[in-house]
Formats: structure tokens, sequence, C-alpha cells
């Protein structure tokens, strides 16, 4: 006959089991359902930066928003334009 102490190691282990199990599918179910990843802007043209231009200039040259050209030129330092450099000025993000 099984004692007490395991009788309850087994249920402590069953419960255990059960309880990783159910966070595991409440991951699963949670991430795919409520988690989306935000999908990467898409640039669709391009134009080189001119000496003296500013990102709100060619943002307002090409009918942009300044969110919009945010989105479109992700990491983009706007204090550090430099002559040459590309960047999106049409797409979606």
């Amino acid at each position: 006959m099984a004692t007490k102490t395991s009788v309850f190691v087994n249920l402590a282990l069953v419960l255990a089991l059960l309880l990783a199990i159910s966070v595991a599918e409440g991951h699963r179910t949670f991430g795919a359902g409520f988690l989306k990843a935000k999908s990467a802007p898409q640039c669709e043209s391009v134009t080189g930066v001119n000496s003296g231009d500013t990102c709100s200039a060619i943002a307002e040259a090409f009918g942009l928003t300044a969110d919009l050209f945010g989105a479109i030129n992700p990491n983009l330092n706007c204090d550090e334009l430099f002559v040459g450099q590309w960047l999106c000025v049409a797409g979606s993000a």
C-alpha cells in the first residue's frame, strides 16, 4: 500500500505536469492570437540626400507625414544626415 507521502508526491507531480502543459498551451494561444509582430516597413522609392537637406524638408517635398517618414526610415538619425545618403520617400509602414 502506498504511503501518504508517495501519494502526495505523485499528486504534486501530476499537478505540476498539468500546470506545465497548461502554461505551454496558453503561451501558444496567447502568442498566436494577441501578439502579432509588426510588419517590416516597405520602401518603394528612395532619394539621395543633397547638401542642406533636412528630414522635414525631404518629407514635405514628397508629401509624407513625419510619422510615415520615420516609419519607413527606421533608425534614421536626422541630426546626422550626409550627402549621398539614401532615404526612403515612398512606402508603407
